[in-house]
């Protein structure tokens, strides 16, 4: 059995002036069960990026989106639910880049995660 998940992308306007660009490449994701999906997320428009809150939502159609965790450095992960600490992981890696990924793929983990800046 395989997973397919979606994944989309964010438009932030800051003040009004500012433009904060959150792009996800890959428009779907599928993998086997038991492996792992990974996902990226690139940020342009923020000055201090290993600095900047990044944060990771799912969203099942029948139900409100949900926050997993989100990130400031590599170091300072915080995690909705102390149970998510063994299956959803973030590191931000280069100058613009925030990876996230889902371990141990099931059925149940199908949705639309996406990145989120605020």
């Amino acid at each position: 059995s395989r997973l397919r998940v979606l994944i989309a992308f964010s438009l932030l306007l800051l003040d009004g002036q500012a433009q904060v660009l959150l792009q996800q490449d890959q428009p779907s994701i599928t993998r086997k069960r038991s492996k792992t999906a990974n996902f990226e997320c690139k940020v342009e428009g923020i000055d201090n990026f290993q600095a900047a809150y990044i944060h990771w939502y799912r969203h099942i159609p029948t139900r409100a989106p949900e926050r997993l965790l989100y990130i400031a450095s590599s170091a300072q992960i915080t995690y909705e639910e102390e149970s998510y600490k063994n299956k959803y992981y973030s590191s931000k890696r280069d100058k613009n880049i925030c990876t996230f990924s889902v371990n141990n793929v099931h059925e149940d983990d199908e949705g639309t995660y996406y990145c989120a800046y605020w």
